[in-house]
């Protein structure tokens, strides 16, 4: 299957580059480009891509804005498109706003092309994916929240807990499994299932808590309390869980 990419940058040198970097690969075309967010969010809606890859930084709308506009107002029938965010500035403000505004991967713009090209298939396929950088940033950051809750019996004290109460067991399941780091093949081979099934099954995890995606959902999740301190562990850009 191809992969459809939009470019959203300001710089038109960094455009073509990322362009050469795409399209050289037979599994990707590049089907537009934006100057700016708000052109981001029309070439998108008119293009309808697999995959936005958004700076941060750009003039009027910017790529956290842009990201939030795209994914709040999607005019299409089925899923908006999946957002990389690529930026050449490591901060941990933009790292949370870009997750919080529902971007499913922070990339630098300094990563080599295949990791790039690796995050753009794993960001496509639903999966998050996060820069080595930032990985054990937020793995500190979730770690220091309070001893984790027995799946199933989230916290009645907090409002994130309480949105963990419309999932079912099962779903709670699938949700921890995210929550860690685990793809769906990973899942599905944790839990003995079928990979469609646990897409469908992420899928209705997503909407029951009138989520985005799923590092939205993992965020969910830590914030509840349904995770122990040891088990945090996203996807870096190799596509294994980064170590402590």
């Amino acid at each position: 299957m191809t992969i459809r990419v939009l470019l959203a940058d300001d710089q038109e040198m960094v455009r073509d580059a990322l362009r050469a970097v795409i399209d050289r690969r037979p599994d990707f075309e590049v089907v537009g480009t934006a100057a700016d967010g708000a052109e981001a969010v029309a070439r998108a809606r008119e293009l309808r891509p697999d995959v936005v890859v958004m700076d941060v930084r750009m003039p009027g709308t910017n790529g956290i804005e842009a990201t939030r506009l795209l994914l709040a107002d999607w005019p299409h029938p089925g899923p908006p498109p999946r957002v990389l965010v690529l930026t050449t500035f490591d901060l941990d403000a933009y790292v949370h706003a870009a997750l919080r505004a529902g971007a499913c991967g922070f990339l630098l713009k300094n990563s080599p092309p295949d990791q790039l090209a690796h995050a753009l298939r794993v960001v496509a396929d639903g999966d998050a994916m996060l820069a080595p950088s930032v990985t054990q940033r937020l793995i500190g950051a979730f770690t220091a929240l309070p001893a984790g809750l027995l799946p199933g019996a989230p916290s009645p004290s907090t409002a994130a807990g309480r949105r963990l109460d419309a999932l079912t067991a099962r779903e709670l399941e699938v949700l921890l499994l995210v929550a860690r780091g685990r793809s769906n093949l990973q899942i599905a081979e944790d839990l003995g299932l079928s990979q469609p099934t646990v897409k469908s099954r992420v899928n209705r995890i997503l909407t029951r808590l009138g989520l985005e995606n799923r590092v939205q959902a993992a965020l969910l999740a830590h914030e509840a309390g349904l995770l122990g301190p040891a088990t945090a562990r996203p996807h870096d850009a190799d596509g294994a869980p980064d170590r402590p």
